[in-house]
């Protein structure tokens, strides 16, 4: 086929929301229509990126407390309400701040955010009994409950970014949800125009043409004595893993502190 055919043919499949169904055969990042990725609102990660995150996929934001993940997910609700899309939080354990929200220029009428219940992630409360079974936590249930809400956002459709907050989830928790869980999550948006994005601790699960945005942070200090010593900034690093697509490695980006 030749390139003349081949544009002509993508060109007829995207007028027809059609082009984003074969997800295993997407062509290079370099030479994507815009139109199948979401802007996360960090130009350095962007352009690593090759315009953002694939809509259609499940990506994730992975990284320890303290290393931008809050930051970067700010970014990206941010970008698509500036875009004049909307977008969808999932809050598994009501950890959004509102405060933060409005720094970042978030237009708050363009967010749905659906709250989950305020408990701690190592909450030993059992809410279920069952004999031959285990015992579910309320940390458990409550994920559940998030789980569910996340389903209902992406079959009703229209958001330009879905995210499901599972940074404060413990690690033990997190590796009792099934890994089916994942692969209903990407039946569910493949072909459409959403980009799902988990935020976890550690990477834990994305489509084959989904994106790992792993974050690490290094902290900046002023002062040369330990009473005398104050944080500056912190310098961030996110690296970007991709099985299928190419990119172009890791991002510095530097963050001033401000009082």
């Amino acid at each position: 086929m030749t390139n003349h055919a081949l544009a002509v043919l993508q060109s007829a499949l995207r007028d027809r929301k059609l082009d984003r169904t074969l997800t295993t055969a997407l062509p290079p990042l370099e030479r994507r229509d815009e139109s199948v990725l979401v802007p996360t609102g960090l130009p350095t990660l962007d352009a690593c990126l090759h315009g953002g995150l694939p809509r259609g996929q499940l990506s994730e934001i992975a990284g320890p407390p303290s290393s931008g993940r809050t930051t970067l997910l700010l970014q990206m609700i941010g970008a698509a309400a500036r875009h004049g899309d909307i977008a969808a939080l999932v809050d598994t354990f009501d950890r959004f701040d509102v405060g933060s929200a409005v720094a970042a220029g978030i237009d708050l009428d363009r967010l749905l955010w659906i709250r989950g219940d305020a408990i701690s992630g190592n909450s030993p409360g059992v809410v279920r009994h069952s004999r031959g079974a285990r015992v579910e936590t309320l940390a458990e249930r409550t994920i559940n409950r998030a789980l569910k809400a996340l389903n209902l956002v992406l079959q009703a459709g229209g958001f330009a970014y879905v995210a499901l907050d599972l940074a404060d989830v413990p690690l033990p928790a997190l590796n009792v949800i099934p890994f089916t869980t994942w692969l209903r999550v990407q039946r569910l948006i493949e072909g459409s125009d959403t980009a799902c994005v988990l935020v976890a601790p550690r990477p834990l699960a994305r489509s084959a043409g989904g994106l790992t945005v792993s974050l690490t942070a290094r902290a900046r200090w002023t002062g040369d004595a330990d009473g005398n010593r104050h944080l500056s900034g912190a310098d961030l690093t996110a690296r970007v893993i991709s099985p299928r697509r190419r990119v172009d490695g890791d991002v510095g980006i530097s963050a001033t502190a401000r009082y």
